[in-house]
């Protein structure tokens, strides 16, 4: 006898691109963390129905980027350093295999990847630096020639395009991580694994620092800052 399985929503591609633009505001701050978030106003602001947008908040709890309101309803999940922490280590040790793997085959990243990256840096889209960040990561896990890396890394990333907009506004050193790049790519060009590994490595430890730091001084900012000295010159 056939099973008999349910049918299922006849709008899954708008379930999916509500899922997303929840999930870039989120990411981007649009939505900060704590907001609360009701159906009907995301619904009334999207132009749906509360269906699509009942699935996409439960996909997105489902996610951890939503939560359970105090009382009743939902809220954008509050931002922690240690998950930030703990993602970075998982994101390291799959990125350092990837490259590992990568330099085995002297795979060469496309240069234009680089030059886009460095130029997202010089501007003030958050979002744009983000993607190009990413974009230099998934294709060192497509060098890989390994799907299951780019699969596991997935979900880590989409966390880490949160944190990273709630405090790339305040980056300083957004060149610093493309040259990073360049030299992760040099050494997996060059078919030198064991550096591409510690590089990829040190980079993961570096940028998970920086995120943290940052991240924790957004979450708790000084409430008696220093003001600057006028007397210096700028």
């Amino acid at each position: 006898m056939a099973a008999q399985l349910l049918q299922l929503a006849s709008t899954p591609d708008l379930v999916d691109r509500v899922y997303r633009t929840l999930g870039d505001a989120i990411s981007d701050g649009s939505l900060a963390p704590g907001q609360r978030l009701t159906q009907e106003d995301i619904a009334q602001q999207l132009a749906v129905s509360r269906q699509p947008v009942l699935q996409a908040l439960r996909l997105l709890k489902r996610d951890g980027f939503v939560q359970d309101a105090p009382g009743r309803g939902l809220l954008v999940a509050p931002l922690d350093s240690e998950w930030t922490r703990n993602v970075y280590q998982v994101r390291g040790a799959l990125d350092a295999l990837a490259a590992r793997l990568a330099a085995e085959r002297r795979y060469r990243i496309d240069p234009a990847l680089l030059r886009q990256g460095r130029e997202a840096t010089r501007g003030d889209d958050v979002m744009a630096m983000i993607d190009a960040d990413l974009a230099f990561h998934v294709a060192l896990y497509a060098a890989a020639g390994n799907p299951l890396i780019e699969q596991s890394a997935h979900l880590h990333w989409r966390h880490l395009r949160r944190v990273m907009g709630a405090v790339l506004r305040d980056m300083r050193q957004r060149e610093a991580v493309w040259d990073e790049h360049q030299a992760i790519a040099d050494a997996i060009a060059a078919g030198d694994g064991a550096t591409a590994a510690r590089l990829v490595e040190e980079h993961s430890r570096r940028a998970s620092d920086t995120l943290r730091e940052r991240l924790d001084r957004v979450l708790h900012p000084d409430p008696h800052p220093v003001p600057p000295d006028t007397r210096r010159p700028a």
